[in-house]
């Protein structure tokens, strides 16, 4: 019987002291090297959050490892009793070294338990997850029990990153089919677009639909225009008392009064030089036009 060949040391710091199983002995064996053993021995993760691997990536990873093999090893779940060992961390590796025709692959098992959350983390740390495999993961976790302040404090981002993402598992129709196609893919952007849709399909499918570039500024101008036109705020708000109609008036106006007054902020730190006297002339008309409403 062949004894387990082993690929020369690796000037890896995670590798240093780590206990080696022998591939036929149960018992491990002090080693500070990485194992060789047949990539038919080991499996995908089915609960691998990573569940898009485009075709381009593997074939340049491939050449790559054709060229000069596998320079990190394959972390690895020690193996099973058919010693079949799971993949933790390098799924993509594994699929690129098939793919190059390797026969064999260098791997270290994992000396701690890594839970889902860990694989998430690395994947984000290397290449990153596409936003709808992080959306189904946090979507998995929050089915589990896990409240949106514990996914965002285990993946190290905040609580609203964690609400875009959940949006997107359920998406209007047109909406799903922008990120799929790669229309936009911005959770946060998806996130407005919905809330908009309710109200507003029409402009939104317009938007989503065209062929301009989906930008923060066109969401901007949709939900400007929806807080001007009270058709668009809904059949609610067209029965609430005139009072209270009045109030969410003024309160859009100062929202839009905020904008305005942000965006002429970063105009008048470029320079007013930097813009044609007839430009200029015209804005300040308009704002004075705009004041002018007020005093009837």
């Amino acid at each position: 019987m062949r004894a387990l060949s082993k690929t020369p040391a690796l000037d890896l710091p995670e590798l240093a002291g780590l206990d080696q199983p022998s591939l036929f002995d149960t018992q491990p064996v002090p080693t500070g090297e990485p194992l060789t053993v047949p990539i038919d021995r080991l499996d995908q993760d089915p609960n691998n959050p990573r569940t898009e691997f485009p075709q381009q990536a593997i074939d340049e990873l491939a050449q790559d490892i054709a060229q000069r093999g596998i320079l990190q090893p394959i972390v690895v779940s020690a193996a099973d009793e058919g010693g079949r060992y799971s993949i933790r961390f390098g799924s993509k590796r594994w699929r690129a070294a098939r793919q190059a025709g390797l026969t064999e692959v260098p791997v270290v098992l994992a000396t701690r338990a890594h839970d889902a959350y860990d694989q998430v983390a690395e994947n984000l740390k290397r290449h990153g997850l596409s936003p709808l495999e992080l959306a189904r993961f946090i979507g998995g976790r929050a089915e589990a029990g896990d409240s949106n302040a514990t996914i965002a404090k285990r993946l190290s981002i905040d609580e609203t990153t964690v609400a875009h993402h959940l949006t997107l598992l359920a998406l209007p129709p047109v909406l799903d089919i922008a990120l799929q196609t790669g229309r936009c893919t911005s959770p946060r952007t998806l996130y407005e677009l919905t809330k908009l849709h309710a109200n507003q399909p029409e402009r939104v499918t317009e938007l989503v639909t065209g062929s301009e570039p989906i930008t923060r500024g066109a969401v901007a101008q949709i939900r400007d225009a929806a807080l001007l036109d009270p058709s668009a705020m809904g059949p609610s708000t067209l029965t609430q008392p005139r009072s209270d109609r009045a109030a969410q008036f003024l309160s859009n106006a100062n929202r839009l009064c905020e904008r305005l007054d942000a965006a002429l902020l970063r105009l008048s730190r470029t320079g007013v030089a930097a813009y044609s006297t007839n430009d200029m002339a015209t804005l300040r008309q308009r704002v004075a036009a705009l004041a002018s409403r007020l005093a009837t």
